[in-house]
């Protein structure tokens, strides 16, 4: 059984090409403490003006959070300064195209449902969605429930789907016409270690290095068993050198019955003299030095760490090795926290600051494929964070 979604977040957008001309919404819902994708939608509405336009992209997500979380509490993020101030009641409705989409809004709205303005580069996805319907990609709701934690055909979905001629043919989210192979990664963390467990800096090769834990083989266990539906699909286990990493991706490899390779740039960050400290004892010991590293991705940890762009150029090197050994295959990669974020964000062409808002469970999974284009590398985010049905972790924030 599903669990009940207690808070929602609605990101919502709408554009006019030619303000007024022809335009179009979209709208998605997620759950605000997991990041669950849970409905989405793009639409065309004719001729209109963006503030029209963002406006029904609004009530659109308020729609879909009627059906698939009605107990929810809302939060709306748009990049609309005009929505978000006239809805929070602090601006006047004074046009009257605006005035019944208000009305409407406000009644679909519950109580308590907030609004909140955010920068155009945080709110993509609805802007995909609304250049998507525009571009003849997409037209309506889709509604994603609980089957790809519970359906293993789901996830095999997730991961071998391929273009439809049209979305290839349209140069779909970015991607070439066809011609380029498509190389998808399942990106698996590692299990528990006692560092995870205690929320101590764990780095790699040249760390402490410490192993699994009984949980932590648990964990992967339960992964290899969600995955195994996969095995015929996946060409070899890529794992990081550090203990723990190959630790878990002998356990994937064995319960696949693939070989396993080692690839050294998906290694952890190095931490230098920080390794196996809490962030507290960190900041106790040496809090200008960790407000240095935080607010600087040129700035390594004290004694011998690597700094976030040093950890970005080796991850994208080996992202390269395994694009050219594996092009137009799937392939199992295990590795780490900073590695996982740092090829999820050079998937989505997102800046390397947003490593800092991502969370990344143990033994959790997440799919991202590239392919090669005219101009270059492109690549796409299929899933992210997710767990086997069971493992709990992604819902606790006392795991994370």
């Amino acid at each position: 059984m599903a669990e009940i979604v207690k808070r929602v977040i609605i990101e919502a957008d709408g554009g006019s090409r030619g303000n007024p001309g022809p335009a179009a919404y979209g709208a998605l819902v997620k759950d605000a403490d997991t990041g669950r994708l849970l409905a989405e939608e793009g639409t065309t509405i004719g001729v209109a003006s963006n503030n029209v336009a963002e406006y029904r992209g609004l009530i659109a997500g308020l729609r879909m959070a009627a059906e698939v979380a009605p107990e929810a509490d809302i939060e709306v993020r748009m990049d609309s300064k005009l929505v978000v101030e006239q809805m929070s009641g602090r601006w006047k409705i004074k046009h009257p195209d605006m005035k019944p989409l208000a009305m409407e809004a406000n009644r679909l709205a519950p109580f308590g449902t907030t609004y909140t303005w955010v920068p155009r580069e945080l709110n993509k996805h609805a802007d995909r969605l609304a250049n998507e319907a525009l571009d003849g990609l997409r037209s309506g709701v889709t509604i994603h429930d609980d089957d790809l934690l519970d359906d293993p055909d789901s996830l095999i979905e997730q991961v071998e789907r391929p273009l439809s001629d049209e979305q290839a043919d349209a140069g779909y989210r970015g991607w070439s016409p066809p011609g380029g192979p498509v190389t998808t990664l399942v990106l698996v963390r590692h299990g528990a270690t006692v560092h995870t467990a205690a929320k101590r800096f764990s780095g790699g090769l040249a760390s402490s290095n410490p192993g699994l834990s009984d949980e932590g083989r648990a964990q992967v266990r339960e992964v290899a068993d969600w995955l195994a539906p996969l095995g015929a699909a996946i060409e070899a286990v890529v794992a990081s050198p550090v203990r723990r990493t190959v630790e878990s991706a002998q356990i994937l490899a064995a319960r696949l019955d693939l070989p396993l390779v080692e690839e050294p740039g998906f290694a952890e960050m190095e931490f230098g003299t920080w390794d196996g400290l809490t962030f507290a004892e960190v900041h106790d010991r040496q809090p200008e030095a960790l407000a240095a590293w935080l607010n600087a991705l040129d700035v390594a940890p004290a004694g011998g760490g690597e700094t976030f762009l040093e950890v970005e150029a080796r991850v994208v090197a080996g992202l390269g090795r395994v694009l050219e050994r594996y092009s137009g295959k799937t392939v199992a990669v295990v590795s780490h926290v900073t590695p996982i974020k740092t090829l999820v964000a050079h998937a989505v062409d997102a800046p390397l600051t947003s490593l800092f808002r991502m969370e990344l469970s143990t033994a959790s999974v997440s799919v991202v494929s590239f392919v090669q284009t005219d101009e270059g590398v492109r690549g796409s985010l299929r899933l992210y964070n997710a767990q086997p049905p069971g493992a709990g972790q992604m819902l606790d924030p006392q795991r994370w």
